[in-house]
């Protein structure tokens, strides 16, 4: 059973952090939260993300899981105003959802969860971590856009930076730690990453202004930040390239 109701913008940014890489998403739906983990297709990417009852302004749920389309939710979504509260309702019997915005009420079949995975999040060692605002990632992957398709993220005691290098052209990004909110590195690290997925996963962040990056050198990258006023949270993972592809 699963019965609730929370502001547009909340499912919005929801849609933002998952549709970057998934079309389908399986939720599970416990008494306390909504939680989600999904690898994209090509296995390069993942997400987890969390969202407590309190983030919605009526929750009432039992143990279940809902198989999502996500274009269909944001096809409901296209009309929604600021401020607006939209009514979620499960029909088991049916395997539906039935979503209520305005004057107007969608029900949507859901999908079969029996063939979705449960990816588990890797257990991985590290060590730096740096805090960085939204907005200087964004300036950042803007001016990489038009030199590569990989860019690399680097950090050391002292700065953090991402280089961007093409066949004729480069870009450097060069944050001092001062510029930082903050950077906890005991030597230097690098790895190298997709662009565009790099660059799709902090476009979907929003309005939230900063957000946690952990590194290790040739490891994959994982980026965390907090979404619905602080009661979600999302963890993205990101493989890494190889130096000498």
């Amino acid at each position: 059973m699963f019965k609730a109701k929370v502001k547009a913008e909340v499912i919005k940014e929801v849609i933002n952090v998952v549709s970057t890489l998934v079309d389908e998403v399986k939720l599970k739906i416990t008494k306390d939260k909504v939680t989600l983990k999904a690898v994209d297709p090509a296995h390069v990417a993942m997400v987890d993300l969390e969202l407590k009852s309190s983030a919605f302004d009526e929750y009432s749920a039992t143990d279940c899981e809902l198989g999502l389309d996500i274009d269909k939710l944001k096809d409901v979504l296209k009309v929604s105003k600021p401020g607006d509260v939209v009514s979620l309702t499960h029909d088991d019997g049916k395997n539906m959802l039935i979503v209520q915005l305005q004057n107007i009420t969608r029900k949507m079949s859901l999908v079969d969860t029996a063939g979705m995975t449960d990816p588990k999040v890797p257990n991985l060692n590290l060590p730096v971590k740096v805090v960085i605002k939204t907005s200087e990632l964004l300036q950042g992957i803007k001016s990489a856009e038009s030199i590569s398709d990989h860019v690399a993220l680097v950090a050391s005691p002292t700065e953090f930076e991402m280089i961007c290098e093409g066949d004729t052209d480069s870009m450097s990004l060069r944050l001092p730690k001062d510029m930082l909110d903050s950077l906890e590195a005991g030597s230097t690290v690098r790895s190298l990453f997709s662009l565009e997925y790099f660059g799709n996963m902090i476009k979907s962040i929003g309005s939230t202004e900063k957000v946690l990056l952990k590194l290790a050198s040739d490891y994959p990258v994982m980026m965390e930040y907090n979404i619905a006023n602080n009661e979600g949270h999302v963890k993205y993972l990101l493989a890494p390239r190889i130096e000498n592809e």
